[in-house]
């Protein structure tokens, strides 16, 4: 959108914004790092994008696919972790994997220190206490949390939006003014609105006791 369709006020602020130079760089790492999250199983995943095995090309990022189709023994999801299977699909052919090989449940059994251990070139962030990747955590927990108060907040501010619109109306037809009725609409919902926004918020705080990422 051009400049010029927004009013001088909006350009001003514009303006004072991009001139501070943290808030503008601290918006678009944000932007970059919520993008990335969008796509937290094509960056941290302990399954493959692709695996080419005996000519065939498989996809186990979007499907399951059993150990004995690549040669295994189980009829169970292929592990493909497994020294033993990862052995049999590169003796025929190779897998393409994300840039971290783990995700915020996978557990490295094959640490070479007892968890929590510090980080290396196979955790980055290293692990927690339990061996879970703490980089494929912080980018699964990202998205969710980001994801979660972008739709709260976006319905909270629908929610407040109509209710102080429809009070705004009924002024209007008893023969106010619009700015008057806007101005009045405003100050009488103005806590009706705050009280709904602090029982939903509370509503949702025992989410901060769930077991799993959600919660931690």
């Amino acid at each position: 959108m051009k400049a010029e369709r927004f009013s001088p006020l909006t350009r001003r602020r514009l303006h004072n914004f991009r001139a501070n130079r943290r808030g503008w760089w601290s918006l678009w790492i944000f932007l970059v790092l919520f993008t990335v999250s969008l796509f937290a199983e094509f960056v941290a995943n302990d399954k493959p994008f692709i695996v080419v095995y005996d000519g065939q090309i498989y996809a186990p990022i979007f499907k399951a696919y059993p150990e004995t189709v690549f040669g295994g023994d189980f009829l169970t999801e292929a592990d493909y972790r497994n020294p033993y299977l990862a052995e049999l699909i590169n003796a025929k052919g190779w897998m393409l994997w994300p840039p971290i090989r783990y995700n915020h449940q996978t557990v490295a059994w094959d640490l070479p220190v007892p968890a929590p251990a510090p980080p290396d070139l196979q955790h980055w962030l290293g692990t927690d206490d339990q061996a879970r990747d703490v980089l494929a955590r912080a980018i699964y927990g990202f998205r969710i949390s980001v994801l979660f108060g972008l739709i709260l907040s976006v319905g909270m501010l629908v929610d407040g939006a109509i209710v102080v619109v429809e009070y705004a109306d009924k002024k209007m037809r008893e023969g106010a003014p619009r700015r008057v009725a806007y101005i009045s609409a405003a100050k009488r919902m103005a806590w009706p609105i705050i009280a709904s926004t602090a029982t939903t918020l509370a509503a949702f705080m025992p989410l901060l006791f769930w077991p799993g990422i959600v919660g931690e």
